[in-house]
């Protein structure tokens, strides 16, 4: 069931991707600040109190209708609620949008935009970029973008799925990353901020959450692409980045690709508009220190289509063997 469930999501949300201003992220915004306002009182039991309320209930929730669906109308419907969830915590249109507006940008020359869009996309301040930094801090972005919005859930779908759990894995990644840069995002604006106990617990908690998704996305990634380089800038070059996640997936897909990755890092800035705003599908913190670089080409317009390739086969790679496992389970 998890295989059709993923199937049905990702096509579906190929033809009609969420809007970026829709009522479900609005709600998961709302929710979070609720959980924050009520439930941290600036302790550091007070802020794992407050996490669990804002990821861990929702999860409870999507599993409680779940299970409730199975038992009293079949699996049927509980496959249509997998695969509405998947719908929301699950897709690529949720950030591709930025990536093919920056790659259009750059194939028709066009610098001064690319970086506008950047800028827009990251909250960042783009005006200064080369064009190789431009195509750097776009592979970066969207690669990252790509394992916290697809690979990530897949996994923690995927392994919960198998026990039962319904869709209560989506949920509680994608929950627990969009809180911790929520709750980061509203301390830099001073607007109802999230205490520092509130958001260590939240990045805590995010770092264990993620260390087997990052691990299980650079392994996918150095196996369609250039695998004796991916494992060896993994091994050699991860350690080369602040967050120690992150630094997997980059240097996986540094040596998959053969492009630089890492180096100095953009400084967040206000919205073209003079107001900072919260992009849903950013990738990053807002204030990213500066890493090392990994061995590799200089990036060029030309890795983006490689990038586009690698992750679609690691799309590929995962459908293959979610089919494989469903098969088995059939004909065991």
């Amino acid at each position: 069931m998890s295989f059709f469930a993923i199937l049905f999501a990702l096509l579906i949300e190929q033809v009609r991707p969420l809007a970026r201003h829709n009522p479900i992220h609005a709600g998961l915004r709302a929710w979070a600040r609720w959980a924050s306002r009520n439930f941290d009182a600036g302790k550091a039991h007070h802020g794992w109190i407050a996490w669990c309320v804002a990821v861990v209930l929702p999860a409870l929730a999507a599993l409680g209708i779940h299970w409730a669906l199975v038992f009293w109308v079949g699996w049927p419907a509980a496959m249509l609620w997998s695969v509405a969830v998947l719908y929301v915590t699950l897709g690529f249109r949720q950030f591709s949008h930025h990536f093919t507006a920056i790659r259009d940008a750059l194939d028709a020359g066009d610098e001064e935009r690319a970086r506008e869009l950047l800028a827009q996309w990251q909250q960042v301040d783009a005006a200064e970029l080369p064009r190789r930094e431009i195509v750097r801090h776009v592979i970066e972005y969207s690669v990252l973008a790509a394992h916290r919005h697809v690979f990530g859930v897949l996994a923690w779908f995927s392994v919960l799925a198998a026990f039962g759990l319904g869709p209560a894995g989506a949920v509680f990644y994608r929950m627990s990353e969009f809180v911790t840069r929520y709750w980061r995002h509203r301390s830099r604006l001073k607007a109802q901020p999230a205490s520092e106990a509130l958001q260590s617990a939240a990045s805590r908690a995010w770092s264990a959450i993620d260390w087997l998704p990052a691990r299980i996305t650079a392994l996918a990634f150095a196996v369609v692409g250039s695998f004796e380089e991916a494992i060896d800038c993994w091994r050699h070059h991860a350690q080369r980045f602040p967050d120690d996640n992150d630094g997997v997936v980059l240097a996986a897909t540094s040596g998959a690709v053969g492009v630089r990755l890492g180096g100095e890092a953009l400084r967040s800035a206000f919205a073209p508009n003079g107001s900072p705003s919260f992009s849903v599908a950013a990738a990053g913190a807002p204030e990213a220190p500066d890493s090392e670089s990994t061995p590799g080409r200089d990036a060029e317009p030309a890795h983006l289509r490689s990038i586009v390739g690698l992750v679609w086969r690691s799309v590929v790679l995962w459908m293959v063997l979610l089919a494989l496992l469903t098969l088995a389970n059939l004909l065991g």
